[in-house]
Formats: C-alpha cells, structure tokens, sequence
C-alpha cells in the first residue's frame, strides 16, 4: 500500500492539510505557517512528502520526509 502525499492548500476558513486523494482536509489553520507546521509534522510521523501551495493552488514547493524515489544527486565531486 502506498502512503500518500500531505498537501498544504488554500481554504475557505484560511489553510487546510489535506491527504493525497481526501475530499475533506485533515486540519484547518488560520495561517499557512500553521498548516505548514502541521502538515510537517504529520509528515515526519507518516514518512511521506509534503507539497506547499500557493493561494492559486500552484505547487510552490515540496519536502521528502520518506523514502525519496528521487533524490536529489549530490553536486560535490
């Protein structure tokens, strides 16, 4: 069974943390940094990805706190 990914995406009250795949979020927050903060945590706890939206709903950015199928190639020689 995979584990799905934990988004941080804009509410009607503000914030939610949603699963990956849930109509209805996990948490709601006033604040992105609260979400945010939320969402990392839970992601810590389930090994999973955290993906950060913008108020448009565009990704801005994402976090790997699992087994990362793709990580990033180290620069250094």
């Amino acid at each position: 069974m995979t584990k799905k990914d934990i988004h941080v995406v804009p509410h009607k009250d503000g914030w939610a943390v949603q699963k990956e795949g849930n109509e209805r979020a996990s948490s709601v927050h006033e604040r992105k940094a609260e979400a945010m903060e939320q969402a990392r945590q839970q992601g810590r706890r389930d090994k999973v990805e955290v993906v950060e939206h913008g108020r448009d709903g565009k990704i801005q950015g994402s976090n790997s706190y699992g087994n990362d199928p793709h990580p990033p190639k180290d620069t250094k020689p």
